[in-house]
């Protein structure tokens, strides 16, 4: 269905931050989720470039595409850059949850400190902002953090732990920084508590979700276009 936007999680609680966010920016969506949380511990054990997992990946945005979705995001930045990969043929976008974050991140620069509490993310991370550097056509200085004392937090179901040991070690390193870019979806809540930091503080869900939104109402439009001239109205 041309209305339809869907998403690929590697955590439960993903279902609710993004069905949220689709409902309040665009309401008239029809919302899918699929989880598959194997894919990012299976990512973190065999690494991003295993055959086996890209394939996965692959088929699991295709299985979240197949109730008719025209769009599908994937939300894990540690697997996004292989879900936006994804061999579709034409049948619907596939989108990583992070790039309009990245974008943004390098147009707010050039001091670029990226943050995760997965070290899986990082490189991953990383290597988005920096391509969207050069794809503007602009100079960074990316640096990066790993809080990996945070990552148990979440994975108890403590998320108001996790949300502050990530606040307190971002803000220890944050001198000399002119963004902030919070790696992974599940650390979105940080930006509250850093909002006194004085420079930018960036996560993905919302510019995401919002990129996401557009890429889908522009294809309809296009569609609307195509169909136009080919009945003649």
């Amino acid at each position: 269905m041309a209305d339809t936007l869907a998403f690929l999680h590697t955590a439960q609680v993903h279902v609710q931050t993004f069905g949220s966010l689709a409902r309040e920016i665009a309401p008239e969506l029809r919302v899918q989720h699929l989880v598959m949380e194997e894919l990012l511990a299976d990512a973190r054990t065999l690494g991003v470039d295993h055959a086996g997992l890209v394939a996965r990946v692959h088929e699991a945005m295709r299985d979240a595409a197949s109730d008719g979705a025209s769009v599908v995001v994937c939300t894990c930045s540690t697997i996004g850059g292989i879900a936006e990969k994804t061999a579709t043929g034409g049948a619907f976008a596939a989108l990583r949850i992070d790039r309009a974050m990245a974008d943004r991140a390098v147009r707010n620069g050039p001091r670029v400190l990226i943050v995760g509490a997965v070290e899986s993310t990082i490189d991953p991370t990383l290597s988005l902002v920096l391509s969207a550097a050069r794809q503007a056509g602009v100079g960074i200085r990316a640096s990066t953090l790993l809080v990996d004392d945070a990552w148990v937090h979440f994975q108890s179901g403590d998320i108001a732990r996790y949300v502050t040991t990530l606040a307190e070690s971002i803000r220890a390193a944050a001198d000399g920084t002119d963004v902030i870019v919070l790696a992974q979806a599940s650390m979105a809540p940080v930006t509250g508590l850093l909002a006194d930091l004085g420079v930018d503080v960036l996560s993905s869900p919302q510019l995401g979700v919002a990129h996401a939104v557009a890429t889908l109402r522009a294809s309809n439009t296009a569609w609307a276009s195509a169909r136009t001239g080919l009945t003649g109205w």
